[in-house]
């Protein structure tokens, strides 16, 4: 049985994985997309100077206090993360970066901003403008056609 698969398909899953492969932290973290998600988080609080708990970080990223509990249990065994007390609610604990792990993403985010510069400066703004603008159109129908049920041609075509 032979199962094909448009090019086009093929093609988006390439560039969707190619970009994905870039290692934006060059061997310093390697992290899961949800585990960098909540880091961003976390570090977008501390910036402003405010703490940030378990559950607010499960409704951010749109994953369950169970899972964002596990990810900060493994964050915390890396020496990533720390969950502080909070003075005021025995129940409650604020997720935070520990003083090594700040300035580590610091360095590292002075790195991938330079490389970001970098492709800009290469690419052209308004070129990466364009393209990011499209991309972001084609994201929007892309997920929106994935809503919709398969035309009745679709179903017996695939079969």
């Amino acid at each position: 049985m032979t199962i094909q698969l448009n090019e086009y398909l093929l093609k988006m899953f390439h560039l969707v994985k190619d970009i994905d492969d870039i290692d934006f932290f060059w061997g310093k973290a390697k992290l899961s997309r949800t585990e960098f998600r909540i880091l961003w988080e976390v570090v977008n609080e501390q910036c402003e100077g405010r703490d940030i708990i378990s559950s607010e970080l499960a409704r951010r990223v749109g994953i369950t206090r169970s899972a964002v509990s596990q990810i900060v249990a493994k964050l915390e065994r890396g020496g990533i993360v720390e969950r502080v007390p909070s003075l005021y609610d025995r129940k409650i604990a604020f997720i935070r970066l520990t003083d090594q792990a700040v300035e580590t993403f610091r360095a590292q985010a002075e790195r991938a901003n330079c490389y970001a510069e970098r492709v800009v400066a290469e690419f052209g703004q308004e070129r990466l403008d364009a393209l990011l603008s499209e991309a972001q159109v084609f994201s929007d129908v892309c997920r929106r056609l994935a809503e919709l049920p398969p035309a009745p041609a679709e179903e017996s075509a695939a079969i």
